[in-house]
């Protein structure tokens, strides 16, 4: 199944184990123009997640993608921190996300340009560090794709054609999945190295059969207690439909907001595994089907050769 690109580190991608696919350390939504690492203490935000990240790793999980992307946050250093703490195989990220957090250089530099950069943070490191990005974070507006989030999709997919990471691409609307799957069709990307995130935020779900029935992997990442009975019958209609080999599940937790007293209000990791994994074994899931999609399929998702 290849090897996955860890902050730390390539391991064979079996080790990567139980794994919550999409979650963040930390988020600053001041914009792209104001975000700088001067804005917050790391020692801080070490000092608050850590326990967070503890839990899980007692409960079993030993992969964790955190999906924060530059110019929002992202803190490669911190990360590789907390792994070695932890003891958890954690991914960051190279590409984009949309405005208003995009540089001045996204609408100036060509499609090859971008692509050329973020070969390098997967393949040299980031920022000056030795730390590598294992998986290209996106994202798209909703409807229509607009010029230059198109842009950062081909540049996505010319990257992902060329180092073998997975895009995970925030999406959350159907009509702009479509148009997302038509621009990576374009650009002859294997629909098994993208990730549309936030399928669960699009109610309509022929729109999650029409991405699982194109190759392209549908991740349910809103997941908390007000979105379980969704959550199940979401993925009960995937796994019917045949597409089990296709889902992803997160909660898009955490975090530590920028700006705010210790980060703000924290929401912890452990939900999906306390409480969301035996509602699945209630609502007849059976374990080997819970570990195909808490397991194999992250494992075969994230695994970039």
């Amino acid at each position: 199944m290849g090897e996955i690109r860890t902050v730390l580190g390539d391991i064979p991608s079996q080790a990567f184990g139980l794994a919550l696919v999409h979650e963040h350390i930390s988020v600053d939504f001041i914009g792209a123009d104001k975000c700088s690492k001067d804005r917050y203490d790391p020692k801080e935000v070490f000092d608050v997640m850590l326990p967070y990240l503890n839990e899980i790793r007692e409960l079993g999980t030993s992969g964790f993608v955190e999906c924060t992307p530059a110019f929002m946050g992202r803190d490669p250093e911190l990360l590789a921190h907390l792994s070695r703490a932890t003891e958890i195989h954690i991914l960051t990220n190279t590409g984009l996300y949309k405005e208003p957090y995009l540089p001045k250089y996204a609408f100036d530099y060509s499609a090859d340009l971008l692509t050329d950069q973020w070969i390098r943070e997967i393949e040299k490191g980031i920022d000056g560090t030795a730390v590598k990005a294992g998986f290209i974070k996106i994202a798209v507006n909703p409807d229509r794709i607009v010029p230059v989030q198109e842009k950062i999709v081909r540049a996505a997919a010319r990257c992902s054609k060329s180092t073998g990471a997975v895009i995970a691409c925030h999406t959350a609307s159907g009509v702009a999945a479509m148009h997302l799957l038509e621009v990576t069709s374009e650009e002859r990307l294997d629909p098994d190295r993208l990730i549309v995130v936030h399928c669960d935020a699009e109610p309509d779900t022929s729109f999650h059969i029409k991405i699982a029935s194109q190759g392209a992997w549908v991740e349910y990442d809103g997941l908390k207690a007000e979105t379980a009975e969704r959550t199940v019958k979401f993925l009960k209609l995937m796994v019917e439909k045949g597409f089990g080999d296709q889902i992803l599940l997160s909660q898009d937790a955490g975090w530590y907001r920028v700006g705010e007293p210790r980060g703000g209000s924290i929401r912890g990791y452990s939900y999906l595994i306390r409480h969301f994994v035996p509602l699945l074994l209630k609502s007849g899931f059976d374990q080997s089907l819970i570990s195909k999609i808490l397991v194999t399929n992250p494992a075969r998702a994230f695994a970039t050769s």
